[in-house]
């Protein structure tokens, strides 16, 4: 495993004050050779030019967040980093690395959560390179490594949770997010460690029951809102109507036998639990007609 290793070039701008200088100085000398027809000097001096031209080629520039990996005849030889203009030796390659910060949505996977249930879901990668050498050499291309793992990744976190929470704690997709996220961001830097690359941030984007289930899932969902809703009413319902026959008691407002109080709490029931406006009775009767 190589690890990264930062490299200080030359001034570029000396290099090429230098080369231009001996470029001028082997003009003017390989001239007078000619002139002379002295055979030596001009092959010394047409020698100095060949070698001056071939370190031109050694001048490059890094920019701002980018880097360079240095490579001479196949041996890694170290990664520029600090911006500017350098120059390095001439018959290396130097491939060039992005250090920004770059993000990456994952196209809508069909997969099966934890219950079986199929859904859609997708995710955002905010990633950047913190290990050139790594990144370079320990895989083909870390642009598709990421894309490739992140999303095998989400596909592994998808069957590990349900969609939706059935007890109350239960980490699930939907209601846990930043739990998700937190754990989707692990599993991603997991995979992506041995590239030299760093998961800053990893959140689902899309969540969706599949459509040939989210109609009867819909359907769900709204039952378990009406049977919750349902619950709150009555209990309320049963605190109420139990305050209403305390207070009638403790105030002697009127005396009921176990019959009327039944009969009561039903009507009061009827009235607190419907889901329409009650419709008032007079009685004119008496208390048991």
């Amino acid at each position: 495993m190589l690890l990264e290793k930062q490299i200080r070039g030359y001034s570029g701008w000396f290099m090429l004050f230098v080369m231009v200088g001996v470029l001028i100085l082997g003009v003017v000398m390989a001239a007078s050779a000619i002139r002379a027809e002295s055979t030596w000097q001009i092959i010394a001096w047409f020698t100095i030019l060949a070698i001056d031209a071939v370190c031109f080629f050694g001048v490059t520039a890094v920019y701002p967040n980018q880097a360079r990996v240095v490579v001479l005849f196949g041996k890694y030889w170290g990664s520029l980093k600090d911006q500017g203009f350098w120059w390095v030796h001439p018959l290396t390659t130097r491939r060039r690395v992005s250090l920004r910060i770059r993000n990456f949505e994952s196209s809508k996977l069909k997969v099966n959560d934890h219950d079986g249930n199929p859904i859609e879901i997708a995710a955002v990668v905010v990633w950047r390179v913190v290990d050139t050498a790594e990144a370079v050499f320990n895989v083909d291309d870390y642009e598709h490594f990421v894309h490739v793992q992140s999303e095998a990744a989400v596909r592994n976190l998808a069957t590990t949770y349900p969609y939706d929470a059935h007890q109350e704690g239960q980490t699930s997709l939907r209601s846990s997010a930043l739990e998700i996220a937190h754990r989707l961001r692990q599993e991603i830097q997991e995979r992506l460690a041995k590239a030299g690359l760093e998961v800053i941030e990893a959140r689902i984007s899309h969540l969706a029951y599949a459509p040939e289930i989210a109609s009867a899932m819909l359907r769900r969902q709204q039952a378990s809102a009406i049977i919750a809703a349902r619950q709150k009413i009555v209990e309320g319902a049963v605190g109420m109507v139990e305050m209403a026959l305390e207070q009638l008691s403790a105030k002697r407002v009127v005396e009921l036998d176990e019959e009327r109080k039944a009969a009561m709490v039903s009507n009061l029931l009827v009235v607190l639990c419907s889901d329409r406006d009650a419709q008032p009775v007079v009685n004119t009767g008496t208390l048991y007609q």
